[in-house]
């Protein structure tokens, strides 16, 4: 059901690959609530994934960019300006990989170089959208970037591996350009911590199905899933969130603020 409540705002969503993703069920969203979008992914992710198949149900174009490329990223920008005939109002960013997980090396063997590109993709790269952004007056006064994290950024999940690393630092970049673009034009950047999700990045981590059973006893409310989070990615695109900046907030059915539940207890006692 639409209330338009993004009547007339232009967005970017970064990250869509297929139906699973969180980012694809957010223009999907936006798209409903009356918002005109541009979709953007990497090279080979467009390759790869099924965007076409969204670009054509939300009357979107795709332009692809590799969001460790400035080039790339003000390319992007520019052409999706031109395309709305205007500044931008939102952002999602919805982007992260881990070289290390893929390749298959524990949390305590690293290899560094790696984890440097697992960094540059899944955090620096909302700097860099931060950045271009910025430098280029691209965003209206009042717009919104969001930027999708998990918990492990503050609890110990071993097998998210450096993940959890990247999600601290993406965090953090989220409250420091958030400061410098609240002064400057009120622009508004937050985090958004999801409860674990069936996407294809987040089934890569290992032992994801015990992960999201134990989250589920965990959540008073249960895990809130792809559908949920896109409908939250849209309250803060909105107007009614305007004084909502710097957050890391929380959507995960009330897991981050429980201690044990009477589930797990029972669970444990079998």
């Amino acid at each position: 059901m639409s209330n338009n409540l993004l009547k007339g705002k232009n967005g970017i969503i970064f990250g869509a690959l297929n139906d699973q993703s969180i980012a694809w069920k957010t223009a999907q969203k936006c798209h409903e609530q009356g918002a005109s979008i541009v979709l953007t992914n990497a090279p080979i992710a467009l390759r790869m994934g099924e965007i076409n198949k969204l670009a054509e149900a939300c009357n979107a174009p795709v332009i692809g960019a590799d969001v460790t490329n400035m080039e790339d990223l003000k390319n992007l920008f520019t052409k999706s300006m031109e395309h709305f005939g205007g500044k931008i109002d939102f952002v999602l960013h919805s982007v992260g990989m881990s070289m290390n997980i893929r390749k298959g090396n524990h949390y305590t063997k690293l290899n560094h170089e790696l984890e440097y590109k697992t960094l540059d993709i899944s955090a620096l790269s909302l700097h860099r959208v931060c950045q271009t952004a910025y430098e280029m007056d691209a965003m209206n006064e009042w717009g919104s970037i969001v930027g999708l994290t998990y918990i492990a950024a503050q609890r110990v999940f071993p097998d998210y591996n450096e993940m959890a690393d990247a999600k601290s630092l993406l965090e953090s970049i989220a409250r420091s350009f958030g400061y410098h673009y609240g002064v400057k034009n009120k622009v508004r950047i937050n985090t958004i911590s999801q409860s674990p999700t069936k996407t294809t990045a987040g089934s890569g981590v290992k032992g994801f199905d015990g992960f999201i059973n134990y989250a589920e006893k965990m959540s008073p409310l249960g895990n809130a899933d792809a559908n949920d989070c896109a409908n939250y990615c849209v309250t803060l695109f909105s107007d009614l969130t305007r004084m909502v900046t710097m957050q890391n907030l929380f959507h995960d059915g009330g897991f981050s603020f429980t201690g044990v539940t009477q589930a797990v207890i029972e669970q444990m006692e079998k």
